[in-house]
């Protein structure tokens, strides 16, 4: 910390005498400048204590020559007394006073160069402190930066460093790191600054604090965030800086790292397609550490590049590797495993649109593959977020059939079961569209339903008993959904 006037008149040896303006005494000293002209402005350049005799100063020019130096923006005036002046004028004091300069009274015992020595010493151990914990705010931040904390604990370690907090903004001003966590609510304060930095530096203010907004090196668009009471000294922002740099390698290999895997993710897609299942599970599980047990339904979801990109980066992030694998095929994500994460993640992310095929199994991936993508065509053609391939293709059949057949066909069919729900005795009709529509899947038919799996087993059972149908036959479960579908289910 630079040393101030106030601990520079608290040097019992130089015996400083304060006479004016003492609420000022703790401005910092930059630097010490003895001079007997009347005018020294040229020469300053603020922030100085400035010494002298008052070998051309009278009661009527002090004014004048007090006023000069507050222009001049020094931190404060040492006059030295029993040389030209036995004391200070009265009417340099009462003007030091009035425009708050700290006036220090310096006894003849002491020569200047005392006091310029005391002010070098200070501001040589500030600098070699200012060294040492820029030094070692670096060690601690490239520590961190090639340990297993990441930008995250790049972010932490930098706000413990400056004490103050931080945020790490991506290339649309979401906060992606924060430290302390509650200073992510802060990212929608300097959302407008962010908008206006293209490259570089900007310095604002939030509430009380100095904030610093800084751009990262990368290819991807990024800013660091540094909010601090005080504005930053110069280890503090070599500190920061230090910091820009490690945050942009880090993200740009990180950048390259996700681009590659991404790509990998694709050619594993095309590894089944093409009908290599066994070498596209084994890859899936020696890099992923798991995968979907096959069957699987698959998704396909299409729509603008930055909306798909958004959700790639939301099944990185958020979903495990054993519930969920996806790649890229075309304009299309392609997910196998938890459909019901992935369509929770469609939803958040907007402007897209996804289609489910029937389970399929390893071998038969690409025409699961082929009904997804088919079915969420049809979801961006007729604009909404998802449509089952079975519910697409139904729809396709029935345009070809008699209406009028096909009504009598679904009456006929869930006749019985409308006649057991009419009497209160269960739901059978909702629960069957429930089961089809998950495949026959009982824990996830259930849990949409709301009852115990073995209630639901119990009405599909009930269902087979009333129609006397097979409903393990897939020709019987197409049979039920096509007349669920005339009938509006």
């Amino acid at each position: 910390m630079a040393l101030t006037l106030r601990a520079l008149a608290a040097e019992r040896p130089l015996g400083l005498r304060v006479r004016a303006a003492e609420a000022g005494l703790d401005r910092p000293i930059g630097w010490v400048h003895p001079t007997e002209l009347t005018d020294p402005q040229a020469f300053l350049e603020g922030g100085e204590l400035l010494l002298t005799t008052g070998l051309s100063l009278d009661e009527s020019t002090a004014p004048e020559y007090i006023r000069r130096l507050v222009g001049a923006g020094v931190a404060g005036l040492g006059f030295g007394v029993g040389l030209s002046h036995d004391s200070i004028p009265r009417s340099l004091v009462d003007t030091a006073e009035e425009v708050g300069l700290p006036l220090l009274e310096v006894p003849r015992k002491t020569p200047f160069i005392a006091i310029t020595r005391a002010v070098s010493r200070a501001v040589a151990a500030d600098e070699y402190a200012s060294l040492v914990r820029t030094g070692k705010g670096q060690q601690e931040l490239t520590r961190t930066a090639v340990g297993k904390g990441g930008p995250g604990g790049v972010v932490r370690k930098l706000a413990n460093l400056v004490d103050g907090w931080v945020l790490l903004l991506d290339s649309a001003g979401t906060a992606t790191e924060a430290s302390p966590a509650s200073a992510r609510n802060l990212a929608d304060e300097v959302r407008e600054d962010f908008g206006r930095l293209r490259a570089g530096t900007l310095v604002t203010a939030v509430r009380e604090d100095e904030v610093v907004l800084q751009t990262l090196d990368t290819r991807a668009r990024g800013v660091l965030v540094v909010g601090t009471r005080e504005p930053l000294d110069a280890a503090g922002q070599h500190i920061v800086n230090t910091a820009v740099s490690l945050l942009s390698l880090a993200l740009e290999q990180n950048r390259e790292h996700v681009g590659a895997l991404r790509r990998l993710r694709s050619g594993l897609c095309d590894l089944l397609a093409a009908g290599h299942a066994d070498l596209a599970t084994r890859t899936m599980k020696t890099l992923w550490g798991g995968v979907p047990e096959p069957p699987w339904p698959v998704l396909a979801v299409t729509g603008p590049a930055a909306a798909r990109r958004s959700l790639a980066d939301a099944l990185d992030d958020e979903v495990s590797g054993e519930k969920v694998f996806f790649g890229e095929s075309g304009a299309f994500v392609v997910v196998l495993g938890d459909v019901e994460v992935v369509s929770r993640l469609v939803s958040r992310v907007g402007g897209l649109h996804a289609g489910l095929s029937d389970s399929v199994s390893t071998v038969d991936f690409s025409a699961g593959l082929r009904q997804a993508k088919q079915a969420a065509e049809a979801a961006k053609a007729e604009r909404v977020e998802f449509v089952r391939f079975a519910e697409h293709a139904g729809r396709g059949f029935l345009k070809m059939v008699d209406s009028q057949a096909a009504q009598a066909f679904s009456d006929s069919l869930l006749a019985p079961l409308r006649q057991h729900d009419e009497i209160g005795r269960g739901e059978l009709v909702a629960s069957l569209t429930c089961w089809l529509e998950h495949h026959g899947h009982w824990d996830l038919a259930s849990a949409r339903l709301g009852v115990h799996r073995h209630t639901l087993r119990n009405r599909v059972r009930k269902v087979a008993e009333l129609t006397g149908r097979d409903l393990d036959s897939p020709g019987v479960r197409a049979e039920f959904w096509l007349a669920l579908q005339v009938s509006g289910g």
